[in-house]
Protein backbone atom coordinates (compact mmCIF):
# COMPACT_ATOMS: atom_id res chain seq x y z
CA UNK A 1 0.00 0.00 0.00
CA UNK A 2 2.95 2.70 0.95
CA UNK A 3 5.53 0.96 -1.11
CA UNK A 4 5.43 4.28 -3.47
CA UNK A 5 5.28 6.18 -0.16
CA UNK A 6 8.31 4.58 1.41
CA UNK A 7 11.89 6.67 1.57
CA UNK A 8 14.51 4.56 -0.73
CA UNK A 9 16.57 4.39 1.68
CA UNK A 10 14.32 2.28 4.37
CA UNK A 11 14.97 -0.21 2.10
CA UNK A 12 18.70 -0.21 3.24
CA UNK A 13 18.08 -1.43 6.64
CA UNK A 14 17.75 -5.01 8.32
CA UNK A 15 16.66 -6.40 10.80
CA UNK A 16 18.52 -8.64 13.54
CA UNK A 17 17.46 -12.49 13.11
CA UNK A 18 17.58 -13.39 16.33
CA UNK A 19 14.37 -11.66 17.02
CA UNK A 20 12.57 -13.45 14.60
CA UNK A 21 13.58 -16.45 15.76
CA UNK A 22 12.87 -15.55 19.42
CA UNK A 23 9.24 -14.79 18.14
CA UNK A 24 8.82 -17.63 15.91
CA UNK A 25 10.31 -19.82 19.29
CA UNK A 26 7.88 -17.92 21.13
CA UNK A 27 4.76 -19.09 19.09
CA UNK A 28 5.89 -22.67 19.23
CA UNK A 29 5.78 -22.42 22.89
CA UNK A 30 2.53 -20.75 23.19
CA UNK A 31 1.26 -23.58 20.98
CA UNK A 32 2.38 -26.18 23.76
CA UNK A 33 5.77 -27.20 22.14
CA UNK A 34 9.31 -27.35 24.33
CA UNK A 35 11.75 -25.22 23.02
CA UNK A 36 15.53 -24.52 24.48
CA UNK A 37 16.19 -20.83 24.02
CA UNK A 38 19.36 -20.33 22.28
CA UNK A 39 19.10 -17.64 20.05
CA UNK A 40 19.26 -14.79 21.75
CA UNK A 41 22.57 -12.83 23.22
CA UNK A 42 20.51 -11.61 26.57
CA UNK A 43 22.16 -12.87 29.77
CA UNK A 44 19.78 -14.91 32.12
CA UNK A 45 20.89 -13.43 35.66
CA UNK A 46 19.57 -10.17 37.21
CA UNK A 47 20.22 -6.95 37.35
CA UNK A 48 22.12 -7.08 40.86
CA UNK A 49 19.95 -5.84 43.58
CA UNK A 50 21.49 -2.63 44.24
CA UNK A 51 21.57 -1.07 40.67
CA UNK A 52 17.63 -1.93 41.02
CA UNK A 53 17.58 -0.16 44.00
CA UNK A 54 19.47 2.92 42.63
CA UNK A 55 16.96 3.31 39.96
CA UNK A 56 14.04 2.99 42.20
CA UNK A 57 15.47 5.46 44.89
CA UNK A 58 16.22 7.72 41.95
CA UNK A 59 12.46 8.07 40.32
CA UNK A 60 11.55 8.98 43.94
CA UNK A 61 13.73 11.50 44.08
CA UNK A 62 12.98 13.28 41.15
CA UNK A 63 14.80 11.57 38.48
CA UNK A 64 11.79 11.23 35.94
CA UNK A 65 12.50 13.73 33.39
CA UNK A 66 15.18 14.94 30.90
CA UNK A 67 18.94 14.93 31.64
CA UNK A 68 21.11 16.65 29.81
CA UNK A 69 21.84 15.57 26.55
CA UNK A 70 25.26 13.75 26.80
CA UNK A 71 24.39 12.57 29.97
CA UNK A 72 24.84 13.55 33.86
CA UNK A 73 28.30 15.23 34.30
CA UNK A 74 29.07 12.87 37.38
CA UNK A 75 27.99 9.67 36.11
CA UNK A 76 30.47 10.79 32.26
CA UNK A 77 32.98 11.58 35.14
CA UNK A 78 31.76 7.27 36.89
CA UNK A 79 32.08 6.28 33.64
CA UNK A 80 35.63 7.94 32.56
CA UNK A 81 37.12 6.83 35.18
CA UNK A 82 35.89 2.86 35.19
CA UNK A 83 35.98 2.64 31.77
CA UNK A 84 40.00 4.37 31.36
CA UNK A 85 41.16 2.72 34.21
CA UNK A 86 40.05 -0.58 32.45
CA UNK A 87 41.14 -0.01 29.00
CA UNK A 88 44.10 1.76 29.86
CA UNK A 89 43.10 5.20 28.63
CA UNK A 90 43.31 9.29 29.98
CA UNK A 91 39.47 9.92 29.27
CA UNK A 92 37.50 13.24 31.05
CA UNK A 93 33.64 13.28 31.06
CA UNK A 94 34.13 15.64 27.79
CA UNK A 95 35.17 11.91 25.99
CA UNK A 96 31.64 10.06 27.35
CA UNK A 97 28.45 10.40 25.81
CA UNK A 98 25.62 8.26 27.20
CA UNK A 99 22.95 7.08 24.62
CA UNK A 100 19.99 4.27 25.39
CA UNK A 101 21.83 0.94 24.20
CA UNK A 102 24.82 0.59 22.34
CA UNK A 103 23.16 0.60 18.57
CA UNK A 104 23.18 4.42 18.60
CA UNK A 105 26.90 4.54 18.61
CA UNK A 106 27.32 2.32 15.85
CA UNK A 107 24.28 4.41 14.00
CA UNK A 108 25.60 7.80 14.63
CA UNK A 109 29.23 6.79 13.68
CA UNK A 110 27.82 5.96 10.20
CA UNK A 111 25.41 9.01 10.39
CA UNK A 112 28.50 11.38 11.62
CA UNK A 113 31.59 9.67 9.24
CA UNK A 114 30.48 7.96 6.24
CA UNK A 115 29.25 9.85 3.17
CA UNK A 116 27.77 7.95 -0.50
CA UNK A 117 30.62 6.38 -2.09
CA UNK A 118 32.75 5.87 0.79
CA UNK A 119 34.05 2.00 2.15
CA UNK A 120 33.53 0.55 5.38
CA UNK A 121 35.54 -2.92 6.53
CA UNK A 122 33.43 -5.06 8.91
CA UNK A 123 33.82 -8.34 10.59
CA UNK A 124 31.58 -10.66 8.71
CA UNK A 125 30.12 -12.70 10.11
CA UNK A 126 29.47 -10.14 13.15
CA UNK A 127 27.00 -8.43 14.33
CA UNK A 128 24.31 -7.34 11.33
CA UNK A 129 23.23 -4.06 12.21
CA UNK A 130 26.86 -3.02 11.31
CA UNK A 131 26.07 -3.40 7.76
CA UNK A 132 22.48 -2.22 8.19
CA UNK A 133 23.76 1.24 9.30
CA UNK A 134 26.93 1.28 6.86
CA UNK A 135 24.32 0.74 3.86
CA UNK A 136 21.86 3.32 5.27
CA UNK A 137 24.21 5.93 5.89
CA UNK A 138 25.11 5.58 1.87
CA UNK A 139 28.38 3.83 2.44
CA UNK A 140 29.37 0.83 0.96
CA UNK A 141 30.15 -2.49 3.42
CA UNK A 142 33.06 -4.38 2.82
CA UNK A 143 32.88 -7.35 4.50
CA UNK A 144 36.25 -8.59 6.13
CA UNK A 145 36.18 -12.83 6.94
CA UNK A 146 35.95 -14.06 10.20
CA UNK A 147 36.99 -17.46 9.31
CA UNK A 148 37.28 -20.65 11.49
CA UNK A 149 40.23 -21.91 10.57
CA UNK A 150 41.95 -18.80 11.79
CA UNK A 151 39.89 -18.84 15.13
CA UNK A 152 37.31 -16.73 13.58
CA UNK A 153 40.30 -13.68 14.30
CA UNK A 154 40.45 -11.50 11.17
CA UNK A 155 43.02 -12.32 8.58
CA UNK A 156 45.39 -9.16 8.46
CA UNK A 157 46.85 -10.35 5.25
CA UNK A 158 43.14 -10.13 3.92
CA UNK A 159 42.30 -7.03 5.80
CA UNK A 160 45.37 -5.03 4.55
CA UNK A 161 44.55 -5.91 0.83
CA UNK A 162 40.60 -4.95 1.29
CA UNK A 163 41.83 -1.39 2.34
CA UNK A 164 41.18 1.07 -0.40
CA UNK A 165 41.69 4.75 -1.07
CA UNK A 166 38.21 5.05 -0.57
CA UNK A 167 37.91 3.57 3.12
CA UNK A 168 36.55 5.88 5.66
CA UNK A 169 36.12 3.60 8.63
CA UNK A 170 37.26 0.44 9.99
CA UNK A 171 34.84 -1.74 12.87
CA UNK A 172 36.70 -4.08 14.63
CA UNK A 173 34.64 -6.19 17.47
CA UNK A 174 36.59 -7.88 20.24
CA UNK A 175 35.49 -10.22 21.46
CA UNK A 176 33.21 -10.90 18.80
CA UNK A 177 29.46 -11.60 17.69
CA UNK A 178 28.73 -14.32 17.07
CA UNK A 179 31.52 -15.89 17.08
CA UNK A 180 33.48 -15.34 20.21
CA UNK A 181 36.39 -15.15 19.05
CA UNK A 182 39.27 -12.89 20.49
CA UNK A 183 41.91 -11.25 19.07
CA UNK A 184 45.04 -11.20 20.95
CA UNK A 185 47.08 -8.06 21.77
CA UNK A 186 49.73 -9.42 19.30
CA UNK A 187 46.75 -9.10 16.48
CA UNK A 188 45.63 -5.20 17.70
CA UNK A 189 48.92 -4.47 17.20
CA UNK A 190 49.87 -5.46 13.99
CA UNK A 191 46.30 -4.22 12.94
CA UNK A 192 47.40 -0.39 14.07
CA UNK A 193 50.24 -1.23 12.63
CA UNK A 194 48.70 -1.50 9.30
CA UNK A 195 46.27 1.44 9.87
CA UNK A 196 48.94 3.56 11.08
CA UNK A 197 50.06 4.95 7.35
CA UNK A 198 46.28 6.09 6.61
CA UNK A 199 45.56 8.83 9.65
CA UNK A 200 42.27 9.27 7.62
CA UNK A 201 40.75 6.15 8.26
CA UNK A 202 38.75 6.06 11.57
CA UNK A 203 38.04 3.55 13.81
CA UNK A 204 34.73 1.72 15.72
CA UNK A 205 35.92 -0.59 18.24
CA UNK A 206 32.98 -2.30 19.44
CA UNK A 207 34.05 -3.33 22.91
CA UNK A 208 30.68 -4.37 24.55
CA UNK A 209 31.80 -7.84 25.68
CA UNK A 210 35.11 -6.95 26.78
CA UNK A 211 34.78 -7.88 30.61
CA UNK A 212 33.20 -11.31 29.41
CA UNK A 213 36.32 -12.47 28.52
CA UNK A 214 37.54 -16.25 29.45
CA UNK A 215 41.40 -15.53 29.39
CA UNK A 216 43.66 -12.37 28.77
CA UNK A 217 42.59 -9.39 29.22
CA UNK A 218 41.86 -8.14 25.89
CA UNK A 219 43.58 -4.82 23.97
CA UNK A 220 41.83 -1.78 23.32
CA UNK A 221 43.34 -0.13 20.08
CA UNK A 222 42.25 3.22 21.43
CA UNK A 223 45.12 2.69 24.32
CA UNK A 224 47.68 2.01 21.40
CA UNK A 225 50.13 5.03 20.82
CA UNK A 226 48.00 7.25 18.39
CA UNK A 227 44.90 5.61 18.27
CA UNK A 228 42.89 7.36 21.17
CA UNK A 229 41.82 10.13 18.87
CA UNK A 230 40.61 7.89 16.16
CA UNK A 231 38.55 5.06 17.63
CA UNK A 232 35.09 5.35 18.73
CA UNK A 233 34.21 2.89 21.82
CA UNK A 234 30.95 1.24 21.84
CA UNK A 235 30.52 0.15 25.44
CA UNK A 236 27.70 0.29 27.61
CA UNK A 237 26.56 -2.01 30.49
CA UNK A 238 23.98 -4.18 28.92
CA UNK A 239 25.71 -7.73 28.79
CA UNK A 240 28.16 -6.84 31.76
CA UNK A 241 25.52 -5.94 34.40
CA UNK A 242 22.39 -8.08 32.61
CA UNK A 243 21.06 -4.42 31.92
CA UNK A 244 18.98 -5.52 28.23
CA UNK A 245 16.36 -3.84 29.20
CA UNK A 246 17.40 -0.58 30.52
CA UNK A 247 18.59 0.58 27.65
CA UNK A 248 22.01 2.23 28.51
CA UNK A 249 24.94 2.61 26.81
CA UNK A 250 27.73 5.14 25.83
CA UNK A 251 30.67 5.95 23.66
CA UNK A 252 34.05 6.81 24.26
CA UNK A 253 35.85 9.11 21.89
CA UNK A 254 37.33 12.32 21.25
CA UNK A 255 35.55 15.57 22.72
CA UNK A 256 35.07 17.08 19.09
CA UNK A 257 33.49 13.93 17.94
CA UNK A 258 31.48 13.89 21.03
CA UNK A 259 29.69 16.84 20.31
CA UNK A 260 28.39 15.65 17.02
CA UNK A 261 27.30 12.60 18.74
CA UNK A 262 25.66 14.98 21.21
CA UNK A 263 23.99 16.94 17.86
CA UNK A 264 22.69 12.91 16.62
CA UNK A 265 21.11 12.84 19.67
CA UNK A 266 19.33 16.20 20.45
CA UNK A 267 17.80 15.38 16.80
CA UNK A 268 16.62 11.96 17.86
CA UNK A 269 16.65 10.70 21.41
CA UNK A 270 16.78 14.04 23.22
CA UNK A 271 18.50 12.04 26.28
CA UNK A 272 19.29 8.78 27.65
CA UNK A 273 16.36 8.25 30.90
CA UNK A 274 17.43 10.00 34.00
CA UNK A 275 16.84 7.11 36.14
CA UNK A 276 18.59 4.59 34.45
CA UNK A 277 21.99 6.92 34.26
CA UNK A 278 21.58 6.89 38.05
CA UNK A 279 21.46 3.26 37.92
CA UNK A 280 24.45 3.23 35.68
CA UNK A 281 26.39 5.24 38.40
CA UNK A 282 25.68 2.46 40.85
CA UNK A 283 26.83 -0.39 38.65
CA UNK A 284 30.06 1.49 37.70
CA UNK A 285 31.16 2.57 40.83
CA UNK A 286 29.69 0.00 42.96
CA UNK A 287 30.41 -4.00 43.58
CA UNK A 288 31.37 -5.95 41.12
CA UNK A 289 31.08 -9.64 42.25
CA UNK A 290 27.63 -10.58 40.50
CA UNK A 291 30.36 -9.57 36.76
CA UNK A 292 32.50 -12.02 38.04
CA UNK A 293 30.32 -14.51 39.18
CA UNK A 294 28.37 -14.12 35.36
CA UNK A 295 31.83 -14.57 33.91
CA UNK A 296 32.49 -17.36 35.74
CA UNK A 297 29.33 -19.22 35.12
CA UNK A 298 29.90 -18.74 31.37
CA UNK A 299 33.10 -19.95 31.56
CA UNK A 300 31.70 -23.05 33.23
CA UNK A 301 29.24 -23.84 30.92
CA UNK A 302 31.86 -22.58 27.77
CA UNK A 303 34.03 -25.59 29.09
CA UNK A 304 31.40 -28.28 29.65
CA UNK A 305 29.66 -27.32 26.11
CA UNK A 306 32.61 -26.88 23.58
CA UNK A 307 33.36 -30.48 24.34
CA UNK A 308 29.95 -31.85 23.94
CA UNK A 309 29.36 -30.27 20.93
CA UNK A 310 32.59 -31.37 19.27
CA UNK A 311 31.20 -35.22 20.58
CA UNK A 312 28.41 -34.92 17.94
CA UNK A 313 29.27 -36.77 15.08
CA UNK A 314 29.63 -34.29 12.27
CA UNK A 315 29.56 -31.03 14.62
CA UNK A 316 33.06 -29.72 14.95
CA UNK A 317 33.23 -26.19 17.80
CA UNK A 318 36.02 -23.85 18.24
CA UNK A 319 36.08 -23.02 22.03
CA UNK A 320 35.15 -19.01 22.34
CA UNK A 321 37.53 -16.91 24.62
CA UNK A 322 34.46 -14.52 24.98
CA UNK A 323 31.13 -13.28 25.35
CA UNK A 324 28.80 -16.32 25.38
CA UNK A 325 28.71 -17.32 22.15
CA UNK A 326 29.93 -20.66 20.44
CA UNK A 327 29.55 -20.97 16.65
CA UNK A 328 29.94 -24.28 15.62
CA UNK A 329 30.26 -25.37 12.39
CA UNK A 330 28.07 -27.81 10.45
CA UNK A 331 29.47 -28.10 6.94
CA UNK A 332 29.32 -31.71 6.81
CA UNK A 333 25.61 -32.27 7.08
CA UNK A 334 25.71 -30.28 3.06
CA UNK A 335 22.73 -28.41 4.35
CA UNK A 336 22.77 -24.44 4.10
CA UNK A 337 22.50 -22.97 7.82
CA UNK A 338 19.13 -21.66 7.60
CA UNK A 339 17.60 -24.95 6.62
CA UNK A 340 19.11 -26.58 9.42
CA UNK A 341 18.34 -24.20 12.39
CA UNK A 342 14.93 -23.99 10.73
CA UNK A 343 14.52 -28.08 11.08
CA UNK A 344 16.22 -27.84 14.71
CA UNK A 345 13.45 -25.48 15.71
CA UNK A 346 11.12 -27.17 14.70
CA UNK A 347 11.96 -30.83 14.45
CA UNK A 348 14.38 -30.32 17.81
CA UNK A 349 12.96 -27.69 20.10
CA UNK A 350 16.17 -25.61 19.72
CA UNK A 351 16.19 -22.24 18.96
CA UNK A 352 19.73 -21.16 17.91
CA UNK A 353 20.51 -18.76 15.24
CA UNK A 354 21.71 -19.71 11.43
CA UNK A 355 24.84 -18.86 10.62
CA UNK A 356 24.32 -16.23 7.49
CA UNK A 357 22.00 -14.16 9.81
CA UNK A 358 25.60 -12.74 10.66
CA UNK A 359 27.04 -12.47 7.36
CA UNK A 360 27.63 -14.51 3.86
CA UNK A 361 30.61 -15.90 5.74
CA UNK A 362 28.68 -17.55 8.46
CA UNK A 363 27.40 -19.80 6.39
CA UNK A 364 28.08 -23.35 6.92
CA UNK A 365 27.87 -22.64 11.03
CA UNK A 366 25.14 -21.71 13.45
CA UNK A 367 25.33 -19.54 17.17
CA UNK A 368 24.87 -21.26 19.86
CA UNK A 369 23.86 -18.76 23.07
CA UNK A 370 25.12 -20.16 26.14
CA UNK A 371 23.70 -17.49 28.25
CA UNK A 372 21.41 -19.70 29.84
CA UNK A 373 20.86 -22.45 32.44
CA UNK A 374 23.75 -25.40 32.41
CA UNK A 375 20.97 -27.80 32.64
CA UNK A 376 19.13 -26.66 29.88
CA UNK A 377 22.27 -26.78 27.76
CA UNK A 378 22.49 -30.04 28.73
CA UNK A 379 19.09 -30.42 27.28
CA UNK A 380 19.88 -28.26 23.95
CA UNK A 381 22.99 -30.47 23.42
CA UNK A 382 21.01 -33.89 23.54
CA UNK A 383 18.30 -32.44 21.27
CA UNK A 384 20.82 -31.39 18.83
CA UNK A 385 22.65 -34.43 19.03
CA UNK A 386 19.11 -36.65 18.63
CA UNK A 387 18.36 -34.17 15.39
CA UNK A 388 22.35 -34.75 13.87
CA UNK A 389 21.65 -38.63 13.77
CA UNK A 390 17.95 -38.04 12.04
CA UNK A 391 20.06 -36.32 9.50
CA UNK A 392 23.07 -38.51 9.34
CA UNK A 393 20.21 -41.12 8.64
CA UNK A 394 18.23 -39.27 5.55
CA UNK A 395 21.59 -39.12 4.11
Amino acid sequence: MFKKTIAERMGRLHTESAFQILAEANALEAAGKSIIHCEIGQPDFSTPDHIIEAAYEAMKAGYTGYSPTPGYPDVRAAIAREAGERKGLDLSPENIVIVPGGKPIMFFTMLMLVSPGDEVLYPNPGFPIYESCIRFAGGTPVPVPLLDKNDFRIDLEHFKNSLTPKTKLVIINNPGNPTGGLMTKEDIGKLADILRDRPDIMILSDEIYDRLVFGEKPLSIAAVPGFADRTIILDGLSKTYAMTGWRIGYGILHPELAKGVEMLMVNSNSCTASFTQRAALAAVTGPQDAVFRMRDAFRERRDWLVPALNAIPGISCREPGGAFYAFPNIESFGMDSHTFCTRLLHEGGVAAAWGTSFGQYGEGHFRLSFANYLENLKIAVDRIAGFTQKLRQEA
